[in-house]
């Protein structure tokens, strides 16, 4: 049974074993590496075969070690760091003075760049982790020391010491990504096992020395063995769902704030330099206006990550560095989450309306209806959007990418992340309001709206269940979580404003069982007659879990003198009371968190090291007088073969709103009209025993609750029982 270990030979493969294993695990790996004495296990590496030969046609080994001067910002400039690409992956940590324990070393494998490399000591803990199958580079125009290095979460602002130390860092970062270029992230990487087994050597000598019997000493190694193979076949299992989560960041690169990086971009493997002729820049602009405001927009990085609570920032040098390089890779998570996932073309613009709109005094109709509920109140279709309530309800829901990464977050125990996550996409669904001058169409009772959006990963279904009061129940599946709520708005006019009263409770539940609710805060539409119109959302959200976190948001009233609108700001705490972290954003901007009490400052400007949680989206290029985001103008879009599949109760086909969307003005009004005297009917039909079909009311609560069943009926295409809500109806 005595096994020894072997190593892989090869190329650029069997140099620095155990260093190798470290810098591997360290970006696949929830666990902490194992210690440099350690019998190493399995090593998780692309395909040996496609990358040797990479690697043998370059004549070069895929491992660089340096000193590079690094941007932080304008408080501290240019430091020197520890640069580090081993396996495609680039990593930095701090400089140390002096030499001794820790210093670099060359063990004939690993290729040193700089004239400065020797007896260099640094912390073995990695400040920065990039992944180069996700990233892009190029050269300084204005700086012939300086490139930089684009990440989907951060961009790296390097100098060497010459110009010749930048082409050789230039060619290893070619050499890297051809070896692990980003197309293995579509299927090619596997889990591989090396030559590497464990020795039971040790284990049979000591129980030899007990004088225990041959039988039973082989069962113990046979319990060792099965043991180890449990764990590589865990260890693999955790691989293959970081390296899923490495597959998601396409979406990121398609826009960002230095520039438009398309994704094409991101995967050549050409540059410009001195020694390589015609080869074209990476570039992401044309002209110099990034050389012109290099470091003026960088983001200020902390060279301490954040990590869950403070017993994190005690543990060890390995468990910091995992976690580092875990965060980076789940916050990568967007709303297109993978390829492989289908995806379903959808419209970019409304349809050109057919006539010319007609301007209708609001005046003559505010006066009559001041202290009125707005629900029963009668306004013409041009005050309308051309969306329902059921749809607005899953507007909200257009960053549920936050819900996925918290889903990852808690899943790798870390249920900080996950409750600023939760945070982040609470407050990310009023983003959407912002000049939103028209109201959504209030839906007819028994009125439903389905959303199916594989390519984000979602399924959501709406239902009215009540008319007076108004009450929408929802509910909706993601990946590893689901999400519902019921909402009955309390809208009255206030003559010159429009306040509505959100009444119900939104839950978040996670596929291991942690639960987070949370309510909704008033909105406000000002400047209904004179000014300009804008809404305002203002009160505290609190967020409860079930387990170890609660959040508290504070929305800030908007005042006349007031030259910070829309900031949130709030604390996460544990079930002791002890903040655990703070946040701040804009509602219709961005959120943040940070160590810091964020209630000292104004904006996220402020905080030194602030990271980033959450950001809106672009705005629609086409977003016409409705002010539509780019997710808002698919919600009523009735793709190729979908009509056929909904019911005759579903928001799509409901006859007015759908002509507004067209430009048929006249027509909608006429329908509207129509709709809203059989609208009057549904107090009765409801005093009558009328029952929502597809949610059902809990005894104790009085919440809404989908009872299932909506899906296996739209798959078997039998809507019988489903009345016609929006046809021709005779009053008795």
């Amino acid at each position: 049974m005595t096994q020894s270990m072997s190593r892989r030979g090869g190329s650029g493969r069997g140099y620095g074993l155990h260093h190798h294993h470290h810098s591997a695990l360290c970006c696949l790996s929830a666990a902490p590496p194992l210690p440099r004495d350690a019998t190493p296990t399995l090593p998780l590496a692309p395909d040996p075969a496609a990358a040797a030969s990479a690697a043998a046609a370059s004549g070069a080994a895929v491992a660089v070690e340096g000193v590079l001067h690094k941007w932080t910002n304008y408080g501290r400039g240019w430091r020197e760091r520890w640069f580090s690409l081993r396996d495609g992956v680039l990593s930095y940590s701090k400089i140390r003075a002096g030499a001794g324990a820790g210093a670099a070393e060359e063990d004939g494998e690993v290729r040193l760049i700089g004239s400065r490399v020797g007896g260099v000591r640094h912390t073995e803990k990695p400040t920065g982790v990039v992944s180069l199958k996700v990233s892009a580079f190029r050269e300084s125009k204005s700086d012939e020391r300086r490139f930089y290095i684009f990440s989907p979460t951060k961009t790296l602002h390097l100098k060497t010491d010459s110009k010749d130390d930048r082409v050789a860092w230039i060619e290893a970062l070619i050499l890297a990504r051809s070896v692990y270029s980003l197309g293995s992230l579509s299927g090619r990487v596997t889990f591989v096992q090396c030559d590497v087994s464990i020795s039971t050597a040790r284990l049979r000598d000591r129980m030899h020395q007990e004088g225990l019997n041959e039988n039973l000493i082989e069962d113990c190694e046979q319990i060792v063995l099965s043991e180890f193979s449990s764990y590589r076949k865990q260890l693999k299992r955790r691989y293959e769902d970081y390296l899923s989560l490495f597959g998601s960041c396409r979406h990121n690169f398609e826009e960002g704030k230095d520039g438009s990086i398309t994704q094409g971009e991101l995967t050549r493997n050409d540059f410009s330099s001195s020694r390589h002729g015609n080869f074209s820049e990476y570039s992401t602009t044309e002209s110099d206006e990034f050389e012109k405001n290099d470091g003026g927009e960088l983001t200020y990085e902390e060279e301490t990550p954040f990590f869950d609570s403070v017993d994190y920032f005690m543990e060890s040098d390995n468990r910091s560095s995992t976690m580092l390089s875990v965060q980076e890779v789940v916050d990568t998570q967007t709303q297109d989450s993978s390829d492989r996932l289908p995806h379903i073309r959808r419209r970019t613009g409304l349809p050109e309306p057919t006539e010319k709109e007609k301007g209708i005094s609001l005046w003559s109709i505010i006066k009559d209806s001041v202290g009125k509920d707005l629900t029963r109140v009668c306004l013409p279709v041009y005050f309308n959007e051309p969306l329902s309530s059921l749809q607005k309800c899953f507007e909200d829901l257009e960053y549920s990418y936050l819900l996925d990464q918290a889903y990852q977050y808690g899943k790798m125990g870390n249920s900080l992340m996950r409750i600023l996550k939760v945070a982040a996409f609470a407050v990310s669904g009023y983003a959407s309001s912002v000049a939103r001058p028209c109201k959504p169409f209030n839906p007819l009772l028994g009125e439903t709206y389905e959303a199916d959006y594989p390519d984000r990963g979602v399924r959501f279904f709406a239902e009215k269940v009540s008319h007076h009061p108004m009450l929408i129940a929802c509910h909706c599946e993601g990946k590893g979580w689901k999400f519902w709520g019921d909402s009955n708005l309390k809208s009255k006019f206030w003559g010159q404003s429009i306040q509505v009263e959100p009444v119900g409770i939104l839950t978040v539940e996670f596929d291991d069982g942690e639960i987070f609710q949370w309510n909704k805060v008033t909105t406000t539409i000002h400047n209904l007659i004179l000014g300009k119109l804008y809404c305002s959302h203002h009160g505290t959200m609190h967020i409860k879990g079930n387990r170890q976190y609660s959040c508290k948001l504070k929305f800030k009233e908007p005042s006349l003198l007031d030259r910070n609108p829309h900031l949130v700001q709030g604390f996460v705490e544990d079930n002791d009371g002890n903040k655990a972290s703070f946040l701040i954003g804009k509602w219709d901007e961005s959120m943040y968190y940070s160590n810091s009490d964020t209630f000292k400052v104004r904006s996220a400007d402020q905080l030194k090291g602030a990271s980033l949680l959450w950001e809106k989206n672009k705005p629609a290029p086409n977003p016409t007088r409705y002010n539509l985001s780019s997710f808002a103008i698919t919600l009523n879009e009735l793709t190729p073969g979908l009509q056929e599949k909904l019911p005759p109760t579903d928001s799509r086909l409901r006859p007015d709103q759908r002509h507004l969307e067209n430009g048929e003005y006249e027509k909608a009004n006429a329908e509207k009209l129509r709709l809203e005297r059989r609208q009057r009917m549904s107090t009765k039909l409801q005093d009558n025993g009328w029952k929502p079909r597809w949610f059902e009311q809990d005894m104790e609560n009085g919440t809404y609750r989908y009872k299932g069943g909506y899906w296996e009926t739209r798959e078997k295409g039998r809507w019988d029982g489903c009345l016609d809500i929006f046809g021709e109806f005779a009053e008795t």
